[in-house]
């Protein structure tokens, strides 16, 4: 299902999916459909922020918008899925658990790597060779491995990331997915593209984008 508003010059490039069976059947077309709703060059150049309306997202849910020509994955986590963000048996599992490497804002840097639990923002490329990780929220009978507690597999070498965008360890990706500026103006309204008020964060400071 794609959804598309404007608000003043910013607009949302909306793309929601429902479960993981409706995202494995339309991610290809996702990056398509948004490059058609991308604003003039000038925006684009600029890199201006883009606001996203956060009652439009159930959880359980992911939107994907562009900010900066990036595809920016905005999932609504369950609270299983935020309980399962801190298990000890994904933590044994992750290459960088604890999120050492620069790939977030000082903001984002916690267990679940937002500024709210229940919200993840990542920016969509995988830090191998910049492939488009699929979106697996769930187990179910459709995931791509075994013992699969829900988050990202890239399809192009088999990298893994959890629903906080950490990389699995023994996969091709060498970095956690990262974490773009972004704050919350109000209780509905994710602001992706500026820091939270007086804070000063440079996107370009992580290690790899």
């Amino acid at each position: 299902m794609s959804t598309t508003s404007a608000a003043g010059t910013r607009r949302d490039f909306l793309f929601t999916a429902t479960g993981a069976a409706a995202v494995v059947g339309t991610i290809a077309v996702a990056i398509p459909v948004v490059d058609q709703m991308e604003p003039d060059a000038s925006t684009l150049a600029a890199g201006g922020p883009v606001d996203f309306d956060l009652g439009k997202l159930q959880p359980g849910q992911q939107a994907v918008v562009r900010w900066r020509s990036r595809p920016i994955f905005i999932i609504n986590r369950t609270a299983a899925a935020v309980k399962t963000l801190q298990d000890p048996k994904l933590l044994s599992r992750l290459s960088d658990a604890d999120s050492s490497t620069r790939q977030q804002p000082p903001y984002a840097d916690n267990w679940h790597r937002s500024i709210k639990p229940e919200y993840g923002v990542l920016v969509g490329i995988c830090t191998h060779l910049g492939c488009i990780p699929l979106f697996y929220p769930d187990p179910s009978a459709s995931v791509p491995t075994a013992d699969w507690p829900g988050g990202y597999f890239c399809p192009c070498h088999g990298s893994k990331y959890d629903l906080a965008g950490r990389v699995y360890s023994g996969v091709p990706a060498p970095y956690n997915l990262p974490v773009p500026p972004h704050h919350l103006v109000n209780d509905k309204t994710l602001r992706i593209g500026e820091n939270p008020p007086n804070v000063i964060w440079d996107f370009s400071s992580i290690v790899q984008i």
